[in-house]
């Protein structure tokens, strides 16, 4: 099929309208693509870089046991960030999708929040890296967990400084340069300081700062996403393989994920082998799960402007 580079051609549309109003199984895997028009910064690939540190470095249990301070702050950067974009009508439109059809689930690779903050249906929602605003307990013999906690900051010495805190007048100069300086500072504009650049400096937080367990009282808690080195969530997987042996599956979605690398890429193939037609949505025209087939779709462009489109003659307006 053609790509699209903003409204999808009329052909294609109404292709894809009549195909999947007759689809009773429907599956869709997510990537950061359809976060982009909600303004989020992606730390992955090149340039990834938060302050002076390769953002991945700071994403597994050995960066956390070693520095967990600065973890935190990275960790809490990011939720912070989060919080501040709103779901996009891709988000919605998914969600929606998801209320009127009990066969469809989403297997979410973002930690964002934003799907649960469009309100998509928990049960259908499927976080395969876990999420930015779930926190679990490190203690060994500690098993607590809380979901969704969009409290920000979690603990007041993560909160994000803004540009100016007071008046600072200079120990040893009193003319009336470094007085207005003091005082313009002072004033500021009430702006936060970018933290993810290295020459503002953050403070160094110790472990009694940091967010402890209201449980055990004394094990810290951690973000409750997938580390590099970690095993993706067990029970997540279990439910998502229960949902695919049901089959057969009509329909796979792939949205704003190239979906190339496991477990996506295994689940665009068990769609498949059983009988389900492809629809990608993407901006690059290379960010397809292999070989697409004759009568699978290809809708380039932005995600919260496609995705509604194609899927409004099923959910309407969003």
């Amino acid at each position: 099929m053609a790509p699209s580079k903003g409204l999808v051609p009329a052909a294609d549309l109404q292709s894809f309208t009549e195909y999947l109003s007759g689809c009773k199984r429907v599956i869709a895997l997510l990537g950061a693509g359809i976060s982009a028009s909600s303004g989020l910064p992606t730390f992955r690939g090149a340039g990834g870089l938060w302050r002076s540190y390769d953002a991945t470095s700071l994403a597994t249990p050995e960066a956390f046991q070693r520095t967990p301070g600065l973890v935190w702050q990275f960790y809490s950067y990011r939720r912070h960030m989060a919080l501040q974009a709103e779901p996009n009508k891709a988000h919605y439109a998914l969600a929606e999708l998801s209320r009127r059809n009990e066969d469809f689930i989403t297997l979410s690779q973002n930690v964002d929040g934003l799907s649960q903050r469009a309100l998509h249906p928990s049960k259908q929602l499927h976080l395969l890296h876990g999420s930015l605003f779930d926190v679990k307990c490190t203690s060994f013999y500690c098993n607590y967990t809380r979901e969704n906690d969009f409290t920000d900051p979690l603990v007041p010495a993560l909160d994000i400084p803004k540009m100016a805190s007071g008046l600072h007048p200079s120990a040893t100069d009193k003319t009336g340069e470094e007085a207005a300086k003091a005082i313009h500072n002072a004033l500021g504009t009430g702006e936060e300081v970018d933290i993810s650049d290295a020459s503002n400096p953050i403070p160094h937080l110790s472990e009694d700062d940091l967010p402890k367990c209201p449980k055990c009282k004394t094990g810290l808690l951690r973000p409750g996403v997938v580390w590099f080195g970690e095993a993706l969530p067990e029970k997540t997987l279990s439910e998502v393989d229960r949902w695919i042996a049901a089959g057969p599956i009509d329909l796979c979605l792939v949205i704003g994920t190239s979906a190339r690398v496991w477990p996506a890429a295994g689940y665009v193939d068990e769609a498949r082998s059983q009988g389900a037609r492809i629809a990608v949505c993407n901006m690059d025209s290379n960010d397809t799960p292999g070989e697409l087939h004759f009568g699978d779709w290809f809708f380039q462009g932005d995600a919260g402007v496609i995705v509604p489109e194609i899927l409004k003659g099923v959910i309407g307006e969003i």
